[in-house]
């Protein structure tokens, strides 16, 4: 990487979700700021719950979001790599956005080396065994058979239902935990973070899920990047080759 080109990284802006009001506002924000940083893009990371919610039946998608996937695949077709993590409200997403759009998909954690910093990235939910019930239920919904299932729903009932728990999860979310930092002893990525540099040395971590932006220090070379969201915050990050920085959209790009 030279000094002028960047990686970034963006999570949670939760497209379509039913508490933003004027959601064609709220979709056209994030596409301007993609639009931005194609300019200086070498890579790009959505890193989960791009989507407030994504199912893909055989032959139907979900309404909407066209000036995203637009946007999308001509940023792939300008030779920009996009990676797409996905998160628990996006978890449903199968190939329609890999064939159609030209990203790259990404269901589990993965670790990279880049430019001589080796990055932990993942969307931030599930890891380790801090939240078993929440792992539990992530293993229904990732379940196949449950998949087939759901399919079988007519679109118009299986997407109303799905924005229904989705707005009963944001509830239940914000009643527990918020999006205010709980606490290096308490945030289950911070320990699990702790945890894994216990075997392996990583640079950054890089999460979403929580809609907190924040960094933090969770070894003497080690931080987390928490990403934030595009509800609240409107935070993203960006890698330079040497360190990783938070942003927000009303910072110059």
């Amino acid at each position: 990487m030279n000094k002028t080109q960047k990686i970034y990284f963006a999570s949670d802006v939760h497209l379509g979700a039913p508490g933003i009001k004027d959601k064609r506002q709220h979709e056209k924000r994030f596409v301007d700021w993609l639009d931005s940083i194609k300019k200086d893009a070498t890579e790009i990371y959505l890193m989960g719950d791009i989507f407030d919610f994504w199912f893909e039946y055989k032959r139907v998608v979900p309404r909407g979001f066209t000036r995203f996937l637009g946007k999308l695949s001509e940023i792939t077709d300008l030779g920009i790599p996009v990676h797409f993590f996905t998160g628990n409200h996006d978890i449903w997403l199968f190939d329609y956005l890999e064939n159609e759009c030209g990203v790259k998909v990404y269901r589990e954690p993965v670790v990279k080396n880049i430019n001589g910093k080796k990055l932990f990235l993942g969307h931030g939910d599930g890891l380790g065994d801090y939240d078993r019930r929440y792992n539990f239920l992530k293993s229904v919904f990732t379940n196949r058979f449950a998949q087939w299932l759901f399919a079988r729903i007519h679109p118009n009932a299986g997407i109303g239902l799905a924005n229904f728990w989705s707005g009963k999860s944001r509830e239940k979310n914000n009643k527990e935990y918020g999006n205010k930092y709980l606490g290096d002893d308490k945030e289950f990525a911070v320990l699990y973070a702790k945890e894994y540099l216990k075997k392996e040395k990583v640079d950054y971590f890089v999460f979403g899920h929580r809609h907190v932006a924040r960094t933090v220090c969770v070894g003497p070379e080690s931080q987390l990047v928490f990403l934030g969201d595009w509800i609240q915050n409107f935070s993203y990050g960006v890698f330079n080759g040497e360190t990783l920085d938070l942003k927000f959209i009303n910072e110059p790009v």
